[in-house]
């Protein structure tokens, strides 16, 4: 029997069965690979990197044009897809202690930087015009931040053409003991800063408790205070200046959905929601917590949550759509991304949102057959929206920050990670649905994310080995490590000290400043609350835009 057909499948680098069948191999080994903890850590996905590097060292590759082109559309996909998912919290992220998080991770991003040239300038020649370069891929496999690398790589393609350094080497001989440096770094600030897990804990409890605002409350009411008689409910709410819902109110046994316009009268009774901050303050203005049967009354009403899925109602504000006043119902709250928001009359609703509605069935089902109510219709992604993005941030990326300088932009990652941030968060306004499902934007995700590791390790694969044992290997080893802890060592203590962060809390900040998930799961294994989640999530969206912009900037004004 002739087996050529099995050769050339395998050596045939032209053919598009070789060179899908060389994708599929790389991916599936260095997914399978990344799963193996050493020390309860593991790799992840980015082993794909080092599963491509082994298949290019033996020769088993594609051609570069190919290798290229897969590269930079996994880039694009993996940073867009990242953009549109920590779009929505981008800007909320800088809350009062939001702006002191982002300022310590963008001082630690800087160190970071600062370290590495440090550690060019001490151990390597400057006058070789590759050394530089390789060092900014050992930077960005010590902080383990793909995107950056990738960032790198398209701006380094800008400026040295095709003869530009493969710095996925430096990258890879730097990942592992970043990693490790990262969770290394994490305990010994524990052991400098003398924390106590326990105390650590207690003080989470206490400031749950007090963030009594961010926690909606439920009551019934009784009015009893004189002063509201034959107030409207517009008056009541301009006199408290309490943010508060009434979903609902009984008047001489006949219930009704209030409206601005209600009129309260002694004795009226009422369902209102409010922030758990200010219940205090409605009760005592209003009158006391009493117990209502609503179901024994005239007109029972009933309350569902209804899912948004009418792209027509994307960006529609709460007062531009008059649920009380034309379809008789009152609508509680949103729940958006997991988080209740009291439903004002200035917020806009975007598809995927979920609304508590208060009225009668009839009126209640109106408004569901309305807002669209379909499940099955969030369940396909929004393709059109996610390509209208990629091109519209490949066009942003490609113009020139100073005209004249064609080389100073933010180039095929930067441009589309801006723009997927600014879809994620305001592309209602212009009647895109952004909605996508966490597991949709997570498969696509990673579908970039294995193109681009694939393909860069591919590439790499040919020089690594000579790299590592003749060149330079070590040493990128030892800088990376450098750069990894140093500025951990510096700004953690800076951060409990001067600022007293919870220790749980700066764990999940450094985690998310160097966009590592394993450090996060360390975090979290070793506290029972949110606090480490919370940290990763309130930096992570700056960080993976510094680490973007930086990596291009460097490559740009240092390494042209």
């Amino acid at each position: 029997m002739d087996w050529n057909w099995l050769s050339n499948l395998f050596t045939n680098t032209e053919s598009v069965a070789h060179i899908a069948i060389l994708y599929a191999i790389v991916i599936a080994v260095g997914v399978y690979l990344g799963k193996i903890k050493i020390g309860g850590v593991s790799l992840g996905v980015t082993f794909v990197l080092f599963a491509g590097i082994i298949a290019g060292h033996f020769g088993f590759t594609a051609p570069t044009p190919i290798l290229t082109f897969v590269q930079d559309f996994g880039l694009i996909l993996f940073v867009f897809m990242i953009g549109l998912q920590v779009g929505p919290g981008f800007f909320e992220s800088f809350g009062t202690a939001g702006i002191k998080l982002n300022g310590l991770a963008a001082c630690m991003i800087l160190l970071n930087i600062l370290v590495m040239f440090g550690c060019y300038y001490a151990f390597f020649d400057t006058s070789n015009p590759v050394n530089l370069p390789m060092m900014v891929g050992t930077l960005y496999g010590a902080v383990t931040n793909t995107p950056g690398l990738g960032a790198a790589n398209e701006a380094l393609g800008s400026v040295f053409g095709t003869n530009a350094p493969q710095i996925a080497s430096a990258y890879a001989c730097a990942y592992p003991l970043g990693v490790i440096g990262i969770i290394g770094a994490i305990i010994l600030i524990r052991w400098i800063c003398r924390i106590n897990f326990e105390e650590e804990e207690k003080e989470l409890t206490v400031q749950a408790e007090t963030k009594a605002t961010q926690k909606p409350h439920h009551m019934h009411l009784e009015v009893t205070n004189k002063y509201l008689e034959g107030k409207t409910l517009l008056q009541v709410h301009d006199f408290l200046n309490r943010d508060f819902v009434c979903s609902r109110i009984l008047h001489e046994g006949h219930v009704s959905i209030p409206n601005r316009n209600t009129v309260f009268h002694l004795g009226d009774q009422m369902y209102i929601v409010c922030a758990e901050a200010d219940y205090e303050a409605i009760v005592a203005f209003i009158g006391p917590v009493v117990n209502v049967d609503w179901a024994q009354q005239d007109q029972p009403l009933v309350s569902k949550r209804i899912l948004v899925t009418n792209p027509k109602i994307n960006g529609k504000s709460m007062m531009q759509m008059h649920f009380s006043s034309v379809y008789g119902v009152n609508v509680t709250r949103v729940t958006r991304h997991g988080m209740d928001i009291f439903a004002s009359p200035s917020l806009p609703l975007q598809v995927g949102d979920r609304i508590m509605v208060v009225g009668p069935e009839d009126a209640v089902d109106r408004v569901a057959n309305m807002m669209g109510n379909s499940i099955k219709r969030l369940d396909a992604p929004n393709i059109a929206t996610i390509f209208v993005g990629i091109c519209i941030g490949i066009i942003f990326g490609s113009l020139p920050f100073i005209p004249g300088m064609p080389l100073m932009k933010l180039g095929i990652a930067g441009g589309p990670l801006i723009i997927a941030i600014l879809i994620g968060r305001y592309g209602y306004k212009v009647k895109l649905v952004t909605y996508t499902t966490t597991s949709a934007n997570m498969m696509l995700r990673e579908i970039g994310l294995v193109l681009f590791l694939a393909s860069v390790g591919i590439k790499a694969g040919a020089g690594f080995f000579e790299t590592v044992m003749e060149g330079d290997g070590l040493l990128y080893v030892l800088t990376g490590f450098l750069i990894t802890i140093l500025p951990i060592l510096i700004v953690g203590p800076i951060a409990r000290w001067k600022f007293k962060f919870n220790y749980f809390t700066l764990a999940g900040m450094i985690s998310g400043t160097y966009t590592d998930p394993p450090a996060l799961a360390y975090s979290n294994s070793i506290c029972s609350k949110e606090a480490p989640a919370v940290g990763y999530s309130t930096v992570y969206p700056l960080s993976m835009f510094l680490r973007i912009l930086t990596a291009q900037l460097i490559v740009l004004f240092f390494c042209g």
